[in-house]
């Protein structure tokens, strides 16, 4: 039986990695921080089955004591400060998570054991200011926010500890990827959690920052398959997993509202740039996961249309609950 260990095991892509590895008959592992509250709603359907670990990003230690803990065939860093809008408002912090945390993950695994596999959460972020469309592996990174800065810095180091230790580490530069499961603070599960609600009468309106920008949307199911392909071939090298289209925030909006039969949402939706407005943005992103498809022989199994609408269902049913 292979062993795995999942770094942020609460969160969505690990919850849904979770579940892929245990039905590939895995032992699974994940660690979370200490809290005097605890949030297993991901993964409560599954807690069963799984070893959770304390272990911290900030803390070198917790990290070496889950890994000699799990003894783990492969490990999968999916813990960061993720959302790009506070990496703004706590810049030092994200780095030292969402930066520095994978040089304390890559240490571990050099000390304890360097014939572990290692997979990196990298972010279709780090390409920020787009030169050159779409964007694939070899395309330049230029980062507009503290978060896109951090992940450079994450993929950038789990390069060099492939290339000077020789550990079996890989990134995956993932483009946007969401589910039901998703952080209500970001915009698609904010979009289909009020959808939701104005559809019974439970909220007036949707407040949003600019609708104009667009972005490469897929399934977070569909992508954690991506992560472990990474990690099963002869060579270890890094990805761009993406769906290969675009789409903006209106029309995220149009297919959200006409699941719940409302085809005129002008009337709910308020949108206020300057509220949401950030020091630096990022308006363009496709991603060209050509490579993945040939070398991985991954693809997209979800359309943008099954996904808003998954989503939206999704907390529908919440919602009535």
């Amino acid at each position: 039986m292979k062993k795995a260990l999942i770094t942020g095991i609460t969160g969505q892509d690990a919850s849904y990695l979770a579940e892929f590895l245990l039905e590939k008959g895995y032992k699974v592992f994940g660690t979370t921080r200490r809290s005097s509250t605890v949030n297993n709603e991901r993964i409560k359907h599954i807690q069963d089955k799984i070893t959770i670990l304390q272990g911290d990003l900030l803390d070198q230690s917790s990290l070496s004591s889950a890994i000699m803990e799990s003894q783990p065939d492969e490990v999968y860093n999916l813990a960061a400060q993720s959302f790009v809008q506070t990496s703004w408002n706590q810049p030092v912090l994200t780095g030292e998570f969402t930066a520095i945390g994978v040089t304390r993950i890559l240490e571990a695994i050099r000390t304890v054991n360097p014939k572990i596999k290692f997979y990196q959460a990298s972010s279709s972020e780090m390409f920020g200011k787009v030169v050159e469309t779409p964007q694939k592996e070899t395309t330049r990174f230029h980062p507009r926010s503290p978060y896109g800065v951090a992940k450079a810095y994450g993929h950038y180091i789990t390069v060099n500890y492939r290339e000077s230790y020789d550990i079996f580490a890989v990134s995956g530069i993932l483009f946007n990827h969401e589910s039901p499961r998703r952080g209500l603070e970001f915009v698609t599960r904010k979009i289909s959690h009020a959808v939701a609600r104005i559809s019974l009468g439970k909220q007036t309106h949707l407040e949003l920052g600019s609708i104009e920008p667009k972005r490469d949307w897929g399934f977070a199911g569909d992508y954690v398959e991506a992560m472990w392909l990474m990690l099963q071939q002869d060579k270890a090298d890094d990805y761009v997993i993406a769906t290969g289209e675009n789409h903006s925030v209106k029309e995220f909006l149009d297919l959200a509202f006409q699941t719940v039969g409302i085809s005129d949402w002008s009337k709910y939706v308020i949108t206020n740039k300057t509220s949401y407005m950030r020091p630096a943005e990022v308006d363009y992103l496709i991603g060209d996961a050509t490579k993945a498809k040939e070398k991985l022989g991954w693809k997209p199994r979800t359309s943008f249309k099954e996904l808003v609408e998954m989503m939206v269902k999704s907390d529908l049913a919440l919602e009535k609950k």
